[in-house]
């Protein structure tokens, strides 16, 4: 961060087949990095990413060859000497609507506030355990009726942000009411 304000891109579940738009998409939001909460597929889709910005992966339950690629990652935003935001990336955080625990206290020791997550392809933004859970949502295949959307995460001297766009439109996208 030199100005103070920082905009990360979270993104999952491509399953080696990421929406057309996601470049055009990603391009308007001009990330510092991208996010790649698991279910990748080809990893052929990492590097169509790192073209747009410098990516951070997680595996995901279909990565079963993406050897090099971690499980886990601890993500550390800082201002000069200044931690303005731990996150913690991890494919499959929630079981039902729940946080689990595992995740919790791993997140805990890494000293995270926010877990982006995948697997679901539901985007949402929760609180649980005294922890934020953001996930994306899907910029791969369309699963069911769910929307094709990708994550923002905007972090400034005073707070954090998370919003979620629609990888069709380029609108911001809001659970229906």
């Amino acid at each position: 961060m030199t100005d103070g304000a920082l905009r990360l891109v979270a993104v999952a579940d491509t399953h080696g087949a990421p929406h057309a738009a996601i470049a055009e998409r990603i391009a308007e939001l001009a990330p510092a990095a991208i996010l790649h909460a698991g279910d990748i597929g080809e990893l052929a889709v990492l590097e169509q990413l790192r073209a747009l910005a410098p990516v951070h992966a997680v595996r995901g339950n279909i990565d079963t060859r993406a050897h090099e690629v971690p499980d886990v990652l601890a993500i550390e935003v800082v201002d000069g000497t200044t931690t303005r935001l731990r996150i913690l990336v991890i494919h499959i955080a929630v079981y039902g609507p729940r946080l689990r625990a595992d995740v919790a206290k791993l997140a805990r020791e890494e000293r995270a506030t926010l877990v982006v997550c995948g697997h679901s392809h539901v985007p949402f933004i929760g609180q649980e355990r005294g922890l934020t859970v953001f996930n994306p949502g899907s910029i791969g295949p369309r699963r069911f009726s769910l929307p094709i959307c990708l994550g923002t995460i905007d972090i400034d001297r005073t707070r954090v942000r998370l919003a979620h766009v629609n990888c069709e439109t380029g609108a911001a996208w809001l659970p229906p009411a």
